[in-house]
């Protein structure tokens, strides 16, 4: 199916949202600056940051993958999707809107990698840095997991689209991981600034884009699940 440049924007920035929120940015920040310790390159931090990337982003591309091809190889859920999607995802958009405000309470289990098993890995080099983005990615926050699965998966589902739109989610979440490695490999002053200048960013893009998820929630539930407007 194709894709407008709008779905491919909304995840990218989605993606860039979730690295930029305060749990996987501080993951982030640490698995990357540690592996480029122990790599012997100039640009070992940017490079530790975007194998690490890399990990996280075929995390998430396995994820949505068979979530997605799950769904729609059973034909009851896939004519029902097909035929109720928009409906669907209105309520979806709306409470997504609120746990990203974080209106709504939100507790996950717990997923920790084991600290004997952080270590071989980051002292791996590139190939553990790739691991170790694959398994912090499976550790997800309540408002990375509201992105990823209330913003990414019903997009993804309602596109039928199993690799492109994770992928660039993926992508989205690597533009400030990578830019934070550059950073870091220029100057830790400056990191540390653009470090309290992001968080301040962050909560409000969060705001921004929680409000956004709910008037898009509610304008779809008008729209599609009431029928009390048509534009």
């Amino acid at each position: 199916m194709e894709f407008a440049s709008a779905q491919i924007l909304s995840v990218v920035w989605l993606g860039i949202l979730t690295s930029i929120s305060p749990c996987p940015m501080a993951t982030n920040i640490a698995a990357t600056t540690y592996i480029g310790r122990q790599i012997n390159s100039p640009y070992a931090t940017v490079w530790a940051a975007i194998a690490y990337t890399l990990g996280r982003t075929i995390a998430y591309v396995m994820i949505a993958t068979a979530i997605i091809a799950g769904l729609i190889s059973i034909p009851f859920v896939s004519n029902f999707l097909q035929a109720h999607m928009n409906k669907i995802l209105g309520p979806i958009l709306f409470v997504t809107g609120l746990f990203i405000l974080e209106l709504i309470p939100i507790k996950l289990p717990s997923f920790n990698v084991n600290a004997n098993l952080h270590k071989r890995l980051a002292d791996s080099g590139i190939g553990g840095a790739v691991a170790l983005g694959f398994l912090f990615a499976l550790a997800f926050c309540p408002v990375s997991a509201a992105l990823f699965f209330g913003g990414v998966i019903p997009l993804s589902l309602e596109f039928q689209s199993r690799f492109i739109l994770p992928l660039f989610y993926g992508i989205g979440t690597a533009a400030p991981v990578i830019g934070f490695a550059v950073i870091i490999a220029y100057s830790a002053r400056i990191a540390g600034l653009f470090l309290n200048r992001l968080a301040v960013f962050e909560r409000w893009f969060r705001r921004i884009t929680g409000a956004l998820f709910v008037l898009v929630g509610v304008y779809f539930c008008l729209k599609y699940l009431f029928k009390v407007i048509n534009f």
